[in-house]
């Protein structure tokens, strides 16, 4: 056998110890830190290190809520990750805190509903939302309001409720979530089984799952319109479009404008810039991430005497983010890019 054969078996027999070597603390880092923080002190994702929260969730939840994600929430699903890459990453999450995991039954908890939703409105929603669909905002970012340390989270998506037992959630609300706003049920006033009503409540939205109102993977990736002008009467359309719809142009250039010296640019390429600081901020409030596709642009392309022009689809941008309060924004950015292209091309 050749030193060539021998080398190339021996990568094939080492890579998969390779990749299953991964240890808690790589997985983290890679799949979980960007949001979480590396210490998990919470950022475009809540907090992992808070005692409160460690104290009362149990090692099937952060399982499951890795393998489920919250669907529209931010947070994707983890499904193609292996058991024991999953069992890596709590252990590692529960490394941020001397707290002993708890364990709970799958007994479930007997309330009346009804009570629970009247007692849910008047504790929970303000937070959570009347129909639990938690926080505007994400995470511990700048989109949170002052005077909130992290978003309250959505307990009626179908991730959370596929997550947590029933048990669990008794737990949180008889023990609060010290460091939030969230306080004791019990410290509140409330008895025991007007806890487990509550719970019977939140539970209950299991039957009121929503489905999208779109395939966003099924949006085309750009928007693209062929113009009957020339290429310098578009671009002045675009501005003037761009202009009447509350946008303000912010700079007009060569697509290759910085990669080439000055004149050695295609000038048949161009690039309008404009935006709605308003937008924006209401935008970067929604979902941080928002920013990497802001502000607005249209491109303006001349080749062989046609000219097109061509435009990213908030939609389908929207879809590779997983929240839905940034969909619905998506979609009146996609109605509003459509209006200047159609405008510009009349």
């Amino acid at each position: 056998m050749s030193l060539r054969v021998r080398v190339i078996i021996l990568l094939w027999l080492t890579l998969p110890l390779a990749v299953f070597a991964q240890g808690g603390e790589q997985l983290y880092s890679q799949y979980c830190a960007a949001c979480h923080g590396s210490e998990g002190n919470g950022g475009v994702g809540v907090p992992l290190a808070l005692p409160a929260f460690q104290k009362t969730v149990d090692d099937e939840f952060l399982i499951k809520t890795i393998r489920y994600g919250r669907p529209g929430r931010v947070m994707p699903s983890f499904s193609y990750l292996k058991p024991d890459q999953i069992k890596a990453i709590v252990t590692f999450i529960r490394g941020f805190v001397p707290v002993k995991a708890p364990v709970y039954d799958s007994k479930p908890v007997m309330g009346n509903a009804p009570h629970g939703k009247k007692l849910y409105g008047e504790h929970c929603a303000a937070c959570h939302g009347h129909q639990g669909d938690g926080g505007h905002g994400t995470g511990v970012t700048f989109s949170r309001p002052r005077d909130l340390p992290i978003i309250a989270p959505s307990i009626s998506n179908p991730g959370f409720l596929a997550s947590a037992s029933d048990q669990l959630i008794k737990a949180a609300l008889m023990e609060g979530r010290e460091g939030t706003p969230m306080m004791s049920y019990l410290k509140q006033g409330l008895s025991e089984q007007d806890v487990n009503d509550v719970v019977a409540y939140v539970r209950s939205f299991e039957k009121q799952a929503k489905k999208p109102e779109y395939d966003l993977h099924k949006e085309p990736l750009t928007l693209v319109y062929d113009s009957p002008h020339d290429l310098a009467k578009t671009v002045a359309n675009v501005q003037r479009a761009a202009v009447g719809k509350n946008f303000r142009v912010i700079r007009v250039q060569t697509l290759e404008d910085g990669l080439f010296k000055k004149g050695d640019d295609n000038q048949k390429q161009v690039i309008v810039y404009f935006c709605n600081f308003q937008l924006l901020n209401q935008a970067l409030t929604v979902d941080p991430r928002v920013g990497l596709f802001l502000p607005c642009r249209v491109t303006i392309i001349e080749n062989q005497g046609k000219v097109k022009l061509y435009a990213i689809n908030p939609k389908r941008l929207s879809g590779l983010f997983n929240n839905n309060e940034l969909d619905k924004l998506c979609g009146g950015m996609f109605d509003t890019y459509t209006e200047i292209l159609e405008e510009s091309t009349l």
